[in-house]
């Protein structure tokens, strides 16, 4: 069972990644808000607890990757990444503007401490696969994290480079799938059903857990079962909810990409600060 302290590091700090990402997203005017709150708390843990990098150095060689296949999701990111210090965190306010080093979609080329540059979905599977492999051949014991919306799935290639990953036995590989049942048009459900995520990842081979995703201690404690089991890749399913962390965010039904006012820019903030006072005591 994870420490009570460490547990509220971890949730206050998801709450400070909530909070980045709404700048970030506000700044602009609007975003793609819905999955940056939903994969806000496995950050958190990613950045928080589980990987080993470093900000000052963020080519590190030996440092662990993270590829966020769903690259729209990038206000996450960068407000992951400036929370912990890669760059000023006043840079969110430049959110895809002209001469930014955070474009809409993540870009490694930009972006310092973003490991792989995704957006066109169903490729970032494909490139973590690639990157896995590559940190074996090197000899290297880095991990690379990668996290694939349920939307995304949709998608073929990330099918035919997870069985990729099965049969090279990527053990350095984690997948972690953001099921939070939404995508641009709709409920996944409604949109294109793919069963059993459980069912399906084991059938590919890899050692597959379903938790709560927007629990910190849950995800934690998948994350350390992935250390335990060698020779074939992981896969956590991450149960989500689009939008966690502002309910009414989470209550709106077309939530994948959203205007910010500036009333609900203030309201939320307020709603989020709120809550890291209470955590942080």
């Amino acid at each position: 069972m994870m420490e009570a302290a460490k547990k509220k590091e971890l949730q206050a700090l998801a709450v400070r990644i909530r909070m980045a990402a709404l700048e970030a997203i506000h700044s602009l005017g609007s975003g793609h808000l819905g999955g940056a709150m939903s994969i806000a708390d496995v950050l958190a843990v990613l950045y928080g607890k589980e990987m080993k990098y470093n900000a000052a150095d963020p080519k590190w060689p030996e440092r662990d990757k993270l590829v966020c296949s769903k690259g729209h999701a990038g206000p996450a990111v960068y407000g992951t990444l400036a929370v912990k210090g890669f760059f000023p965190y006043e840079e969110l306010k430049t959110l895809n503007r002209p001469g930014t080093r955070l474009p809409s979609h993540c870009d490694r080329n930009k972006t310092p401490g973003v490991d792989m540059t995704t957006g066109s979905l169903g490729q970032g599977t494909s490139l973590a696969c690639g990157m896995a492999l590559g940190e074996k051949l090197r000899g290297r014991d880095a991990r690379v994290f990668l996290i694939v919306g349920d939307g995304e799935s949709n998608e073929g290639q990330v099918w035919e480079a997870l069985a990729f990953a099965s049969a090279k036995k990527l053990d350095n590989l984690v997948v972690l799938l953001d099921w939070n049942k939404r995508q641009l048009d709709g409920w996944t459900e409604d949109v294109y059903p793919m069963g059993d995520y459980v069912a399906k990842l084991e059938a590919f081979g890899f050692d597959t857990v379903k938790v709560d995703g927007n629990d910190v201690e849950a995800v934690a404690d998948a994350l350390e079962r992935t250390r335990q089991a060698a020779g074939k890749p992981h896969a956590v399913i991450l149960d989500t909810v689009k939008g966690a962390g502002i309910q009414e965010v989470a209550d709106t039904a077309m939530n994948h990409s959203l205007p910010v006012s500036d009333e609900q820019f203030e309201r939320w903030t307020a709603q989020l600060k709120s809550e890291l006072a209470a955590l942080e005591g």
